[in-house]
């Protein structure tokens, strides 16, 4: 099958298939910021929660002791605002939404690389097989969409910057052989030829 000329099946169907893989690193990756992001919330406010308890039976000590009434009136204020922390935590659960994005995010992961392992073997396949090995992707791809929970402008945005600027999901050579044993380093492969 020709596929250098951009009017040819091949290309075209290349070309759709890249734009297919980009789609999916971009949602797995946004899941991914999505989870991040959702357990350093997590944390925060756990972190806020024991210092206002701290706060709150500090500022009530202080008023059983010395009798002040600002202090109890702070004391309330503190209760109040670990009150509306506690119950914003009781019905949303951040942990569990954290845990359904990375879900998601680890059942892109294998699509992701098999988007990967299609492009790599392209030119050794013929037409057919590149179809069917797409359309599977495809269907499986959308059935983990179904059942992901949706991503959002915010993890979208840190995704774009992760992976334009950051780089975060490429590798240079040199980066990659400093992973791997000396024997297998291209480096050393071209210092043979």
């Amino acid at each position: 099958m020709e596929r250098n000329s951009l009017n040819t099946e091949g290309y075209q169907l290349e070309s759709q298939i890249r734009e297919a893989y980009g789609r999916v690193l971009y949602t797995f990756t946004c899941h991914n910021k999505v989870s991040e992001r959702l357990l350093k919330q997590n944390n925060t406010i756990k972190v806020w929660q024991i210092v206002l308890s701290a706060l709150t039976t500090g500022s009530f000590l202080v008023t059983i002791v010395s009798n002040k009434e600002l202090s109890g009136i702070i004391g309330a204020v503190i209760s109040i605002i670990l009150l509306i922390l506690n119950a914003y935590t009781k019905n949303f659960d951040l942990v569990e939404t954290a845990q359904s994005h990375q879900k998601a995010a680890d059942a892109l992961w294998i699509i992701r690389e098999e988007y990967v392992s299609l492009l790599t073997d392209f030119e050794l396949l013929d037409a057919a097989e590149i179809r069917e090995r797409r359309d599977d992707l495809q269907k499986r791809t959308a059935e983990i969409y179904a059942q992901s929970p949706k991503t959002d402008a915010k993890s979208y945005k840190a995704a774009q910057k992760a992976l334009k600027t950051d780089e975060e999901q490429t590798f240079s050579d040199k980066e990659i052989d400093v992973m791997l044993p000396n024997s297998i380093r291209r480096e050393n492969r071209k210092n043979i030829n």
